[in-house]
């Protein structure tokens, strides 16, 4: 059996060389219809010459007919050809996904950044280098969104855990549904907020659901044709009855024309993607389903009647479709004649009575697998990684894993065992500048991260309770606030203080406590915080350079001791990242400070 890297590699291969087929049929029919059109032209010019005018207009018949035939094959190649493209595309990010090579990609969720979020900012989960551009395969702007609240939101329950751990594997086992729907997606240029087109499907015009309206407006069309056909019979031709009707409809179309066309607009505009939305439905009912999550969302795509999503957005984009002509130069023409623009606004008002109250379900539904998908990535790439048990953590919380590194640092993570083995709730990690105790805490936040979203992550085993994860790492000054870098520290603490207050199961992970103030208040405010969180039925790791902080436990047994530590190799400091029991003994600040070029001997 192939592993990740050579399936994803086989099917650049399959892709490459179907790319090179449809190319090569493009470029054929292309030199056809060339050899069509010469032929034909040369032909003609016979046949006038000849004064052929019969086998002329036979002639030009048959040429239309092969020529417009022949275009529409070509278009239809350029359409395999565009969506081959996206698939090999895929393929190739995949590629890079497993060697690490992942930072260059461009959607990194920068805009998802918060400051004010209890964890997001300091586990990594957005921007250059986060997980969101890691794992990302969403496509539309729901489904991007979707996924973000999966990353920075706790389930409610340990089983919506695991029905989504049950639909994350079984999608992870459909990798070409999986890219099939990524590359129905990337077909568009841009995916907009549906937010109008979601408002457009619920608003009731009740003017264009009338039926003397309907009546009126589909009678007068037929009224004018049939003076028109009448003046043209007559011997005595009056023109005058035909040129009313004709100002009538003309006066009916400018009638609230501006409204009806901004209506008309929102459908135009959102014309590509509703094309994409019906694909990708489309695939989502093709498919079988086993786990219940699955299931239960699929099916909801149907109506009361039965009616499938598919069908009833293809409805929708075949009426768009439509619409679109009103962008045609003979339209104005058109319009007038047989009221067109009133015959749009019948047939959105009798899909959105029908169907309109379930596009937003349709489009949660896509976003929800996409994101799915999204996390699918992780169990199909890195097989070896565990699928966490998790548990509603009673009476006390729990948290093990063995061999777990950080997801992100892909094949350079240093893998440690870590377990908060009853009564221990407090680990304190001690050790030198650079040795790894903060990636330490970014490693297990992230993995819960993951473990919450249903997702694998990077251990052998893990286990952990249902948890509320709180942190505080990457304290920063804000000069618009007047807020300084300490006081923001104990801003985000005071929010730790306050869940553990209300009684909440909570999982915190505190880098370098109370850095910014001096190291008398650092000492002791610490020591009372960490014996306040000892005392309360929580999870936590904090990391500090205050070593005498390991004192405490002594007193009491809820706290436990790890370190990070450093040696040297023939002068050179160098670290290999192994979590052990105790308080660190060794410091590397003055040697650092001499490979920076600062002199700190006396």
């Amino acid at each position: 059996m192939p592993t990740p890297e050579q399936k994803y590699s086989q099917l650049k291969e399959k892709y490459q060389s179907e790319i090179a087929e449809q190319t090569r049929r493009i470029n054929w029919i292309s030199n056809l219809r060339l050899i069509v059109f010469l032929l034909a032209a040369v032909l003609g010019m016979v046949l006038l010459v000849k004064k052929s005018y019969g086998l002329f207009g036979v002639g030009l018949g048959l040429f239309l007919i092969v020529f417009v035939y022949l275009m529409t094959v070509h278009e239809s190649y350029f359409k395999k050809k565009k969506y081959t493209t996206m698939l090999l595309q895929i393929n190739k990010e995949a590629i890079q996904r497993i060697r690490g090579e992942w930072h260059a990609f461009a959607d990194d969720g920068k805009e998802f950044l918060d400051d004010n979020h209890p964890y997001s900012q300091d586990l990594d989960l957005f921007g250059q280098g986060g997980l969101f551009q890691f794992i990302n395969t969403a496509k539309t702007y729901l489904g991007r969104i979707r996924l973000r609240e999966i990353l920075i939101s706790t389930p409610k329950t340990v089983e919506i855990i695991t029905e989504k751990q049950e639909a994350v594997r079984e999608l992870a086992a459909k990798l070409e549904f999986r890219q099939q729907y990524q590359a129905e997606a990337m077909l568009t240029a841009k995916m907009h907020n549906p937010a109008a087109l979601i408002s457009w499907a619920r608003e009731i015009d009740a003017f264009y659901r009338t039926p003397w309206i309907i009546f009126i407006c589909r009678f007068l069309p037929v009224l004018t044709v049939v003076i028109g056909v009448l003046t043209y019979l007559k011997a005595e031709r009056n023109y005058l009855p035909l040129i009313v009707a004709l100002l009538v409809q003309l006066v009916i179309t400018r009638i609230n024309a501006g409204k009806r066309g901004k209506a008309l607009g929102v459908a135009a505009q959102y014309m590509e993607n509703i094309r994409v939305y019906s694909k990708m439905i489309g695939l989502l009912e093709k498919q079988n389903y086993h786990s219940p999550y699955l299931t239960n969302l699929i099916s909801g795509l149907k109506d009361k009647k039965g009616q499938t999503a598919c069908a009833q957005i293809d409805k929708l984009a075949g009426i768009v479709d439509r619409i679109g002509n009103r962008n045609n130069m003979f339209f104005l023409v058109l319009n007038v004649l047989f009221l067109l623009d009133y015959e749009y606004m019948f047939a959105l008002e009798k899909w959105k009575a029908e169907s309109g109250n379930g596009i937003t379900n349709w489009l949660e539904t896509i976003a929800e697998c996409e994101a799915l998908a999204s996390l699918a990535v992780l169990p199909y790439d890195h097989p070896e990684w565990a699928m966490p048990i998790v548990s509603r953590g009673m009476p006390s919380p729990v948290f093990a894993a063995e061999a777990m590194g950080h997801p992100l640092l892909t094949k350079s993570s240093v893998a440690n065992d870590l377990e908060f083995a009853p009564p221990r709730s407090i680990l304190l990690i001690t050790g030198s500048n650079m040795s790894g105790k903060s990636t330490l805490l970014r490693t297990v936040g992230i993995n819960l991260v993951l473990a919450y979203a249903g997702t694998a992550v990077c251990a052998k085993t893990f286990q952990c309770s249902l948890m509320e994860i709180y942190t505080c790492m990457r304290v920063n000054d804000n000069l618009e606030k007047n807020i300084s870098a300490f006081y923001a520290e104990l801003l985000r603490i005071k929010e730790i203080v306050r869940a553990v207050e209300e009684g909440k199961t909570i999982f915190f992970l505190l880098d370098e406590i109370f850095k910014g103030t001096n190291s008398i208040d650092r000492h002791t405010g610490a020591k009372v915080l960490i014996k306040k969180f000892a005392q309360a039925n929580i999870l936590g790791l904090i990391s500090t350079h205050d070593l005498e902080l390991g004192e405490l436990e002594k007193e009491s047994s809820r706290i436990k001791n790890y370190h990070f530590q450093e040696y040297y190799v023939n002068g050179q400091i160098s670290f290999d990242y192994k979590l052990r029991d105790g308080v660190s003994k060794t410091r590397n600040a003055a040697y650092l400070m001499k490979m920076a070029g600062i002199d700190v001997t006396e």
